[in-house]
């Protein structure tokens, strides 16, 4: 039975494509039913349109106010069936009238390693506070910003001589790895949000959620603490 996942988008779409990429290569076993996006011009739509997935725009700027907005995304999103809601630089700030609807299966990726940094700037911040390691964090988007329950977190080191573009550069090579991994956690009927938290394999996750880093040399994880939920 095909896990149905739609994927929002306001820019590039990086991690879009990289998940479709997962996807082709037979590593993601999930259907991308719609990408939806707040922008028209938004880059990511053409590497929904060059999968075949269907794309759908809504101008929020054609909306009276954020909870209107949510209501015609929620309406979009209804004939689709989705099992789960992939934020993937989706640059609105959500109310719980989407939030709501979808609770438990609404993920974001953020370019910190939360609680650190929520926002925006996030690089900036890591290096002004000299920071001697960065990433990015998968949480459960709650109605509080970026402070959702995180499911995965990649490190990744601060190098001397870093500034925010190669420092971006390498969390973004993180996201690319993580969100698919995370994503075909949720495919595979592995991960779930309960009342007592985040349960991956129905082990209760720690409030940092599953962590790994960058196999040195290479473009795979490297899961930190223990082997459980190790990418396979």
């Amino acid at each position: 039975m095909s896990h149905h996942v739609a994927v929002l988008i306001s820019g590039a779409g990086s991690n879009l494509k990289a998940l479709i990429e997962a996807q082709q290569a037979g590593q993601l076993a999930v259907e991308f039913s719609v990408v939806l996006s707040n922008r028209a011009n938004a880059l990511g739509l053409k590497h929904a349109a060059a999968a075949g997935i269907p794309t759908v725009v809504l101008d929020h700027n054609r909306y009276p106010d954020r909870e209107s907005f949510d209501a015609a995304m929620v309406a979009a999103l209804q004939p689709y069936a989705i099992d789960t809601v992939v934020l993937a630089g989706f640059m609105r700030i959500l109310t719980p009238v989407f939030v709501e609807q979808f609770a438990g299966r609404l993920l974001n990726i953020h370019p910190s390693l939360l609680p650190l940094y929520r926002g925006l700037h996030t690089h900036r911040r890591a290096l002004e506070n000299n920071d001697q390691e960065h990433g990015c964090s998968i949480h459960f988007v709650s109605n509080v910003l970026d402070g959702g329950p995180i499911v995965a977190q990649a490190l990744v080191p601060v190098l001397p001589g870093d500034d925010e573009d190669t420092l971006a550069q390498r969390v973004q090579t993180a996201e690319h790895l993580l969100y698919p991994q995370v994503l075909q956690w949720r495919a595979l009927g592995q991960l779930a949000l309960t009342d007592k938290g985040v349960l991956l394999d129905g082990n209760l996750l720690t409030a940092q959620g599953r962590q790994f880093a960058i196999a040195e040399g290479s473009h795979s994880l490297l899961a930190l603490g223990g082997a459980h939920g190790q990418p396979s």
